[in-house]
């Protein structure tokens, strides 16, 4: 009985650091670091995990960043609503760790809330390509998901490798949504 309880206690505890050694290797990755003023600019959004606050959301999905003076950055969103007007939300980005880190928070509440950390949401890059052409960004939970992109047409192999490597980070990527009809060749 003794080994009975030895054996299960064994496998008990293997299993469990398989289980610790899967949750580390499922963690979000980001790239190595990110050339902040190469990524300043406009993006568009080619597809997306839906989410509560862009339901208005119909097309022409872009965000625009610009460097402001105390280092932080100028977060731009705007998109096209189905009555066809455009609403837009401004917010500030900073980098947390090192000036090149791809991790950043993004805050849309207004300044004086900045120093509640709910207000702060994660906008970790986790793939970028060298020309700064094409991105995906995430949180470090997988809730959100964005494939953006200098053009607002992507590239149907472009945006098919994107998947490939978003799949590898244990990416769900049958929630995508493509964010406009231009892209409607972009099955996921």
């Amino acid at each position: 009985m003794k080994k009975l309880h030895a054996a299960v206690l064994g496998i008990a505890i293997t299993l469990l650091s398989f289980s610790a050694f899967s949750q580390t290797d499922s963690s979000v990755k980001t790239i190595a670091s990110l050339d902040v003023p190469r990524y300043l600019g406009t993006w568009y959004e080619i597809a997306k995990f839906p989410n509560w606050f862009q339901k208005k959301c119909i097309g022409n999905t872009q965000a625009v960043y610009s460097l402001r003076s105390d280092g932080s950055l100028k977060v731009l969103n705007s998109c096209k609503t189905s009555d066809g007007e455009t609403t837009q939300a401004e917010g500030t980005a900073r980098q947390i760790g090192a000036k090149d880190s791809p991790k950043l928070e993004v805050r849309f509440a207004p300044a004086w809330l900045s120093f509640v950390p709910f207000v702060w949401g994660d906008y970790w890059v986790i793939d970028l390509d060298p020309q700064y052409q094409v991105a995906a960004v995430s949180d470090p939970k997988r809730e959100y998901l964005w494939v953006l992109s200098r053009t607002q047409q992507l590239d149907p192999k472009i945006y098919q490798d994107l998947l490939q490597r978003l799949q590898t980070q244990q990416f769900d990527t049958r929630k995508l949504e493509l964010t406009t009809q231009a892209n409607a060749s972009l099955k996921n």
